[in-house]
């Protein structure tokens, strides 16, 4: 079995039953773990019982339609993949589609290989969205602590002084506040956008630059080995000489973009031999 469709769960939604089977079973046959619903309103139900990282639906069904399901599926299930079927294609409906956020449109019939290669990219994408949720959730939890633990040390020194329960005194707007942007050091990082500020000066990054930075600060106090950074940030496995070469590049990258903001280029760290880690002055 193919590890890239290892375990990826797949929905497929049309209410023809021919349809459904043909498509299941050639994802089937690569690996993928597939169910079928013959409306939207059953793969709505189907998605609040487990979680899917692609769902392929057909445009044209009755009820609820397509573009519809795809709509709700972006209100309830953001991270899901959306590829949207149709035998009736138009340009209108191709662009509506893409603008509500469907990761392709495939035209019925669609070739076996089509369906596998969006497919693909599109558990890709979902892996990939995954990743870039768990290092923001980290940052998060590692900043909450961090102001957390601060905050205790500031209440403890004046707890004698001040009788009023402690929790009453801080300013919970700190902590709060790490639930959209975030301050890391001398960088803003806005987790919606691929971008980050030093200062008032916005700098926009590559998905793989926002996700290597993220890596790394998400795990900074220590060096990390350029194998660990493309397992998690590109998804894949390589050897170390191999992926150094794979991920120099982005952090010579980075490090160019930090530059031209007047940023010490060295707030990323090469340690020679192992890896890299976010230098301790820049936090």
């Amino acid at each position: 079995m193919d590890t890239n469709v290892e375990s990826a769960r797949i929905l497929v939604v049309d209410d023809e039953g021919a349809i459904r089977y043909s498509v299941s079973k050639t994802l089937q046959r690569i690996g993928y773990e597939v169910e079928e619903a013959a409306s939207g309103e059953e793969a709505l139900e189907m998605m609040i019982k487990r979680d899917f990282e692609v769902v392929l639906t057909d445009i044209r069904m009755p009820g609820l339609t397509g573009v519809d399901l795809l709509k709700r599926i972006k209100d309830t299930a953001p991270d899901a993949i959306v590829i949207l079927m149709t035998g009736y294609a138009s340009l209108g409906t191709a662009v509506e589609s893409l603008r509500l956020g469907a990761h392709d449109y495939l035209i019925k019939p669609s070739s076996s290989q089509d369906i596998r290669q969006s497919v693909a990219r599109g558990v890709e994408r979902a892996r990939n969205l995954k990743r870039r949720r768990a290092l923001l959730d980290a940052i998060r939890s590692n900043v909450f602590e961090l102001t957390r633990a601060d905050v205790e040390a500031i209440n403890a020194v004046y707890e004698d002084e001040d009788p009023a329960p402690i929790e009453t005194r801080y300013d919970t707007s700190i902590v709060d506040s790490v639930n959209s942007n975030m301050t890391l050091g001398p960088l803003t990082i806005y987790p919606g956008r691929y971008q980050i500020s030093v200062g008032d000066q916005p700098i926009d990054l590559t998905p793989t630059e926002f996700d290597l930075l993220l890596y790394l600060a998400a795990h900074r106090g220590r060096v990390v080995s350029c194998h660990e950074l493309v397992r998690e940030v590109r998804g894949y496995a390589v050897d170390e000489a191999e992926a150094r070469e794979v991920i120099r590049p982005h952090v010579s990258n980075l490090r160019r973009k930090l530059k031209q903001t007047g940023k010490d280029a060295d707030l990323i760290v090469n340690v020679r031999g192992i890896g890299y880690r976010l230098s301790e002055t820049g936090q």
